[in-house]
């Protein structure tokens, strides 16, 4: 009997390791070009940068998503076109607890960049990780699937329900205390760096434990993210580059945002919809394989929908207290 492929071999059944080497290559080349040069002096992103970084990351979203429609055909390319919306809405969530993490710890800032460009290299780890785990386990087992469903709609519908204000405990953040307890931390003011030297020894910085929060509420939402892409696509080239593409854009994405975000507050309940929709997709493979194409029309609709509500209901609710944290 044949024994199954290994995931990382398998990878490249679908794209040759050149593409996968010239992606990241890109990739790296764009992330070097942020910080060595565009972000060499640390400074407050403003709403015109944010929006423009936001713009070029669309941009090389979309021409990549081109010219796979053009090597690869159309039905890659609106996977890849359903997988990035997906992962653009689920990130919607990863800013307001960006927004909650740096007034906890007033963070400056000129210094939210910093931390941003690392989590989001973490996030980008995790994510390769993820999903390459992901495709060769449903590769050898078809029903998890399944569980991948009702996980879905699980997400979506507890999404849907109306939820208290949220609050960060960094205390009670697992990471954040087995950290201490191997290495020290200054008690200075939050700085620009991750790690300075105090009486001969190195001690960690408090924007380092922002790190590290950050880091791990990451880890929690790509648990979301890794059925919701392999809901809609079982390529691992795919399924990968559209969440790299989409990750890459959270950290304009938070600078833009940042105070507008009562401007999408329907945002939620369409995503909850579109997770209930992708579950349910899942769950009922075997007997109706609702196209690729359908998928992406309903992914569509629904955030324009969202959005459009967002902008024209008024918020009879009138201004919210800030969230405790």
């Amino acid at each position: 009997m044949l024994r199954a492929m290994p995931p990382t071999i398998a990878l490249f059944e679908t794209m040759p390791f050149w593409a996968w080497a010239a992606f990241f290559g890109f990739i790296v080349a764009m992330l070097a070009l942020d910080l060595g040069l565009l972000q060499r002096t640390p400074h407050a992103v403003s709403m015109k940068e944010a929006l423009g970084w936001c713009a070029v990351w669309a941009v090389l979203a979309l021409g990549f998503n081109g010219l796979l429609y053009f090597w690869r055909g159309a039905e890659p390319a609106q996977q890849f076109l359903a997988g990035y919306l997906v992962e653009l809405c689920l990130s919607v969530d990863n800013v307001f607890v960006f927004i909650l993490v740096f007034a906890y710890f007033r963070v400056p800032a000129r210094f939210q960049h910093r931390v941003l460009f690392w989590g989001i290299i973490g996030a980008v780890v995790m994510r390769a990780v993820f999903i390459l785990v992901g495709v060769g386990v449903i590769q050898r087992f078809h029903w998890v699937l399944y569980i991948f469903g009702v996980f879905l709609i699980y997400t979506g519908a507890r999404m849907a329900l109306p939820q208290k204000d949220e609050e960060i405990h960094p205390d009670r953040n697992f990471a954040v205390k087995l950290f201490r307890r191997f290495f020290p931390v200054s008690s200075g003011a939050i700085g620009g760096t991750f790690f300075v030297r105090e009486g001969g020894r190195r001690l960690a910085t408090p924007l380092f434990i922002v790190l590290i929060v950050i880091e791990t509420t990451d880890l929690v939402f790509a648990l979301d993210s890794l059925p919701a892409v392999l809901a809609i696509t079982k390529d691992g080239f795919i399924a990968l580059t559209s969440n790299i593409f989409a990750i890459l854009g959270l950290r304009s994405l938070y600078f833009a945002l940042n105070g507008v975000m009562q401007l999408f507050r329907y945002l939620k309940i369409g995503l909850a919809i579109i997770l209930v929709f992708i579950g349910t997709k899942m769950l009922i493979v075997r007997w109706a394989d609702i196209s690729t194409a359908t998928s992406l029309g309903v992914i569509g609709g629904v955030l324009a929908m969202s959005v459009l509500v967002s902008v024209l209901v008024k918020d009879t609710a009138g201004p919210r207290e800030t969230p405790k944290i």
